[in-house]
């Protein structure tokens, strides 16, 4: 399927597009990445260089594609780490347009602001774009743990506690939409684990794999692209869910055991598409 692809580039490293396209590509997806940054590496590191354009260049590639008359045969649009604030009504725009082609295209929201224990690492009027311009057009979104909390006041503390924040967050949502909560970290939850909880208005379905303490930078991303792929193809959330999760537990296994700050992505390629989940989704509501 074809999928907009709105986030940020990297040439070292995966993380925004630099993750999310190769992961699309290698489900078997076309990508139209947009960047909303061009940076020679995350900001994570002492150093960077590159630039971030305006929300009116963004705009432009948006709009190229639309003269172009491709939009109609857009499947998903997916969008990432915004850079320029204006970019919320890039991204809002670009969904709405495509939507006019083709009603039955999904909009995936990865509401990129910060994490733990670094805390929000976007400008403060970026979170409001988000819960007033961009998730009320998203059927899925991809909140880490410090995200949602930030976005609803909840708490994640205990399951009971995420449940009642996911379903908080799924109010500021388009209706029927799914959100999947990562990096959740609770204390009546397994030991040594982290885990990952995808909750509708049907269902709520939790995933835990082995913990990390340093995960490499970029599995959020990747891991969007990763659910978004493998649900194109299975329209369901919980062997969604299992295939996403076994996946990204590979890549980042992987990488960690090299020692590595950055995903593995291209050695691990083929662990991205897995004949079996090695994780089993537990439906908890």
């Amino acid at each position: 399927m074809n999928i907009l692809s709105i986030q940020s580039r990297v040439a070292y490293g995966h993380v925004g597009n630099a993750a999310a396209q190769f992961t699309l590509q290698r489900l078997g997806h076309t990508v139209w990445p947009v960047e909303t940054a061009y940076l020679s590496n995350h900001l994570g590191y002492k150093t960077w260089r590159g630039r971030f354009p305006s929300a009116e260049e963004v705009n432009e590639v948006v709009l190229g594609l639309g003269e172009l008359g491709v939009l109609a045969a857009c499947d998903a649009v997916l969008s990432g780490y915004l850079g320029a604030v204006g970019n919320g009504d890039t991204v809002a725009n670009a969904v709405r347009s495509v939507r006019a082609k083709n009603p039955a295209a999904i909009y995936a929201c990865d509401p990129v602001m910060g994490d733990l224990p670094h805390g929000l690492f976007v400008k403060p009027e970026v979170p409001p774009i988000f819960a007033g311009k961009l998730l009320p057009l998203a059927d899925f979104a991809f909140p880490n743990a410090y995200e949602l909390e930030y976005l609803t006041g909840g708490k994640t503390n205990t399951l009971a506690s995420a449940l009642a924040a996911a379903d908080s967050f799924l109010t500021k949502m388009r209706p029927g939409a799914t959100v999947v909560m990562t990096s959740l970290l609770r204390q009546d939850g397994p030991p040594d684990s982290i885990e990952t909880l995808a909750v509708s208005k049907d269902a709520a379905w939790l995933v835990a794999t082995p913990r990390y303490n340093a995960p490499p930078h970029g599995a959020g991303d990747c891991f969007a692209a990763l659910f978004l792929g493998h649900h194109l193809y299975m329209r369901d959330l919980e062997f969604t869910l299992g295939f996403a999760a076994t996946a990204i537990h590979a890549v980042i296994a992987a990488s960690s055991a090299a020692g590595t700050e950055e995903l593995l992505l291209v050695p691990t390629q083929d662990s991205l598409r897995p004949a079996k989940f090695d994780f089993p989704p537990q439906r908890v509501r």
